[in-house]
């Protein structure tokens, strides 16, 4: 096991081993540590116990919500590893593999993991928050396929969570955001899926209005193997944009189509006939391709993100968007987007489970521009603030783990779970972790400014 030590009073010492995705949080933990398997992380918890640090789990996602000033921070970069069963239809991944790895591992064998649409981010985390995919309203949560969670308690014991092996930790891990534990290794179950028909269609500012309008109704009758969701974008004059699309306010809209190209097509005529696009990626690809889909920008950023849940989106609740973030607004905001759920989103898993955002129609995220400095972030808060107030009529009151940024600490934007789910999940982090001693990501309602 790899450990080091700084003191709270030098922050940004660990500022390049545990920041993550968002590279504007300085992290100055007592003690940062690399375990690099269960045996090792369950000596870095007992440490932890004996010296009285709470437990930071730092994974290869976009999880951070606020800076390591305190304690541990357990890295888990070298719990990674993939074993594909081509027989089961599972694969075993390691805490610190991200899901390139996967893909690479499960593609010969002509399967996959609903992977989601920045597949360079950790597996474990993005799991434990119910995996929103981009094949999702096909094949529902990434969390309804977990056949088992190997963790190591807060209280030290090395455990497998599983229908049938310690429930109701099975139960708190799908969807709950973990907490109270540390997982070293999950078994998730392989869809069959080679290829998609997927990328996306870029409408320019004259088109915006009647794209989104459009996208509104015609999003309402989807069929379940039909994924979409768009983003409306101001796009850096940067050479690493496509030409077309340099310093440009643009509508993306993202499709992912469990379907042959012809048939996916016939879907797409109404929202075709609403604009022209200034680019078409749309092809047939390879599931393992799919990162290109969202086209999200590798590597950490600064800019600050949230979601909330919305219950529709409609005729007027498109007029809301377009009014507050669409190509007059001069609200200053990287992109807002919105994904179309439901389908078997919306239906229950195999098991019991705590996953938020089953009941919503869509979801809506903000990205800021890069935050340089905290004392320069309110306007940029302030912005996204807008679009949130815009959309709150149509909004349930809920938010979904993976999605609950920094800007959902700021701004007071809803919780992933009911106060009686919350309840339960701290019912079950008591149960494995007396002391208390790796808190979730997430606070509970009325704690940590939520």
């Amino acid at each position: 096991m790899t450990t080091s030590t700084t003191a709270s009073s030098q922050p940004g010492v660990h500022r390049t081993a545990v920041s993550g995705f968002h590279a504007g949080l300085d992290h100055a933990p007592q003690l940062v540590v690399a375990p690099s398997s269960a045996a090792e992380v369950a000596g870095a918890l007992a440490l932890a116990r004996e010296q009285d640090l709470a437990v930071t789990v730092v994974g290869r996602g976009h999880g951070h919500v606020r800076a390591i000033d305190e304690g541990m921070a357990l890295l888990t970069t070298n719990l990674s590893g993939v074993e594909v069963d081509p027989a089961g239809r599972t694969a075993r991944i390691g805490a610190g593999t991200t899901w390139e790895q996967v893909l690479r591992a499960t593609a010969p064998h002509a399967m996959a993991p609903l992977v989601g649409s920045a597949p360079d981010v950790g597996a474990v985390g993005y799991v434990l928050g119910g995996g929103l995919s981009p094949v999702g309203r096909t094949f529902g949560w990434a969390s309804d396929h977990v056949r088992s969670f190997e963790v190591v308690t807060g209280g030290g014991q090395l455990l497998t969570a599983s229908p049938t092996e310690n429930a109701d930790l099975f139960w708190a891990l799908r969807g709950g955001g973990g907490g109270g534990v540390v997982v070293t290794a999950m078994t998730v179950g392989l869809v069959e899926i080679a290829t998609v028909y997927g990328g996306g269609l870029y409408f320019g500012a004259h088109d915006a209005e009647t794209v989104v309008r459009t996208f509104a109704s015609w999003s309402a009758t989807l069929p379940e193997s039909f994924n979409t969701s768009f983003a409306l974008l101001r796009m850096p004059d940067l050479e690493v944009v496509p030409r077309p699309l340099r310093g440009q306010y643009v509508v993306h809209v993202r499709v992912t189509a469990v379907m042959d190209a012809a048939a996916a097509e016939k879907v797409l005529v109404p929202l075709r006939a609403a604009g022209t696009p200034v680019l078409d990626t749309l092809t047939d690809m390879p599931f393992g391709a799919i990162g290109s889909v969202h086209a999200d920008p590798p590597g950490p950023s600064m800019s600050h993100t949230g979601g909330v849940l919305l219950r529709s989106f409609d005729a007027a609740a498109a007029s809301a968007l377009l009014e507050v973030a669409g190509p007059r607004s001069t609200l200053p905001l990287l992109g807002v987007e919105l994904r179309v759920m439901g389908g078997a989103l919306g239906r229950s898993g195999p098991y019991d489970d705590c996953v938020s955002g089953r009941e919503a129609a869509a979801h809506l995220f903000v990205v800021t521009p890069p935050v340089l400095e905290p004392a320069a972030q309110a306007p940029f808060v302030g912005a996204a603030g807008a679009v949130f107030e815009a959309l709150r009529p149509w909004a349930t009151g809920g938010t979904t783990s993976n999605f609950h940024g920094i800007l959902n600490h700021h701004l007071d934007l809803g919780h992933p779970w009911s106060g009686d789910t919350e309840a339960r999940l701290a019912a079950v982090r008591r149960r494995h972790d007396p002391t208390g001693i790796v808190p979730p990501r997430v606070a509970a309602r009325g704690a940590g400014g939520h």
